[in-house]
């Protein structure tokens, strides 16, 4: 990619606070007009990378360009490009739909003539024009959400950043909020964005996997399930507890969930056999059950790049 591709390039991004190391030496380089996704722990770093790619921290060491502007000094520059939507609501719940605008509007210093058909134009493709004299503050929290969006874009990003913005919104809102994010997309707009939730996930075009402030897994997700450094197995089984007490004991074994009478679990990519051994380490704990090896899905690379971290068998 040239640089003009490149919304986002950091290298060597870190971050301590109180002598503790928070963001530890990421580098990254995010391409434009996508979707760019950050999985990762509680206390990951996930915030805290974001907050410093759009200027509101003060990086510890390293540096970071975005949209063609150093960080580092023309942070203004960035911030006049970027949008930003925090996990929480926080705009006024004492104003109504449109005040709230008005008063972002105003914010960003529109001009006059421009503010009016933007805010109408918000509330449109955010499906707020029935809303505009309510206050926020009676507002559901897919309403709430979509108002957000679109106080964060009202002045047009080049790049939208957007803290676990579905956290407090039922599955149909989280998934009408993924069909706006890829209409901004469509017309340009880079979008960086950090959840928990790995259908979400699924849906970015590239994805980074913080772990305790480091980057442990970058890729598209079909990229990262094909190449997970893990063998995936499941196991059907009439006394799946038993069968996951007997696996955990094994040094080769990485990780076990029980989804329904079944096993999921992940093991060293190098064991030789892995099937047959599976099955014969239940032989041995007087169980008997079904092994096949099985596609990855996103949470098993996720389990496996943090449990490497970690240091887990």
């Amino acid at each position: 990619m040239s640089a003009h591709d490149i919304a986002i390039d950091a290298r060597g991004l870190s971050r301590e606070f109180g002598g503790v190391k928070v963001v530890d030496g990421v580098d990254m380089r995010i391409p434009r007009a996508a979707i760019y996704g950050f999985l990762g722990p509680n206390g990951a770093g996930k915030s805290t990378t974001i907050r410093m790619m759009c200027g509101l921290l003060i990086p510890s060491a390293g540096e970071v360009t975005v949209l063609g502007h150093p960080v580092a000094t023309e942070a203004e520059q960035v911030r006049r490009k970027l949008g930003y939507m925090t996990q929480r609501f926080s705009l006024w719940e004492d104003l109504t739909v449109r005040e709230n605008l008005e008063f972002v509007a105003a914010i960003y210093n529109l001009p006059l003539r421009d503010r009016r058909q933007r805010i109408d134009a918000g509330l449109e493709r955010y499906h707020l024009l029935d809303r505009g004299a309510q206050r926020a503050g009676t507002m559901s929290g897919g309403q709430k959400q979509r108002l957000a969006l679109a106080a964060a874009t009202i002045h047009h990003p080049q790049l939208l950043l957007l803290d676990e913005p579905t956290s407090a919104v039922d599955p149909q809102s989280r998934r009408d909020f993924w069909e706006s994010l890829f209409d901004l997309v469509a017309q340009g707009t880079t979008i960086l964005v950090s959840t928990h939730y790995m259908d979400e996930a699924e849906r970015c075009h590239s994805l980074a996997i913080l772990d305790r402030g480091r980057l442990v897994a970058e890729g598209a997700p079909k990229q990262l399930m094909r190449d997970i450094d893990a063998i995936v197995l499941e196991v059907e089984t009439e006394k799946p507890r038993e069968a996951r007490q007997a696996l955990e004991r094994q040094a080769a074994v990485r990780s076990v969930a029980q989804i329904g009478t079944r096993l999921h679990a992940l093991l060293a990519r190098d064991l030789p056999e892995p099937e047959a051994r599976v099955a014969g380490w239940l032989r041995e704990a007087g169980l008997a059950g079904q092994v096949e090896r099985v596609g990855a899905t996103l949470e098993d690379v996720f389990v496996a790049a943090t449990n490497a971290r970690t240091g887990a068998a």
